[in-house]
């Protein structure tokens, strides 16, 4: 991993916004493009900035989108907010454990609110851009081995969905851009810590650097994909 990060594919002077910045993917993210010297500006939003935007406040989006119209276009979207678990909520090991406002709440963070930010968020993109959302490789049905997870894997297969979608409406209208849904692989973080495999986790640093790299090598012809961190194309 090189120690700079220097994007070519957005031009010089471009501009980004980072949605779910508060988390440590999207603070990572954050610093990478506050040091890269062809990046004029970095726009972060979550829960705690000004305005706020938070997936769970579907009006929030609609605001945060609004107030940032002035600033627009951007050459860079990355939205790198999600949702495995928390106090109230436990991936689960089995149907049985199914629950109505859990599935709920985990949709609304991997989904709907992702669904709702493309539509506000996708109009201040530059017709050149790049927008990137971290979906997770158990979204992928085909490669489901080991089931479990019902909520979150289901919540980021509609995540990808939804962005195969609306990037084909968006090639009809800026076929310069492209609308990516990317894996991060497993990350240092509050979401991995408390499964299998998190001793094995890279640093959010690195994993933002392979990204951000990584989204500038694909181009629109690459729009409506699936990518792992390291390049590696996803099934469905």
């Amino acid at each position: 991993m090189s120690t700079t990060l220097n994007m070519q594919s957005l031009g010089a002077g471009y501009r980004a916004l980072v949605i779910g910045a508060s988390g440590a993917l999207g603070s990572a993210f954050c610093q990478w493009l506050e040091e890269d010297p062809r990046c004029a500006g970095v726009r972060a939003l979550s829960r705690g900035t000004l305005p706020a935007l938070d997936l769970e406040q579907p009006d929030s989006i609609a605001r945060a989108a609004a107030e940032l119209a002035g600033e627009a276009p951007y050459q860079l979207i990355v939205h790198a907010a999600g949702l495995l678990h928390r106090a109230d909520i436990k991936p689960e090991k089995t149907y049985a454990a199914l629950e109505d406002q859990a599935l709920k709440a985990v949709f609304q963070v991997n989904a709907v609110g992702p669904a709702l930010v493309l539509r506000h968020f996708l109009p201040l993109l530059a017709p050149q851009g790049a927008m990137a959302l971290l979906s997770a490789k158990v979204g992928s049905i085909s490669d489901n081995r080991l089931g479990g997870w019902y909520a979150y894997r289901a919540s980021k297969a509609a995540l990808n969905m939804l962005v195969k979608t609306a990037a084909i409406e968006l090639a009809r209208t800026r076929p310069g851009a492209r609308l990516l849904s990317l894996h991060p692989g497993t990350v240092v973080s509050q979401l991995s810590q408390p499964f299998r495999g998190s001793a094995a986790a890279r640093p959010a640093s690195v994993a933002a650097w392979e990204l951000l790299t990584l989204i500038d090598r694909l181009s629109a012809a690459d729009s409506g994909q699936f990518f792992a961190y390291d390049g590696e194309r996803l099934p469905w």
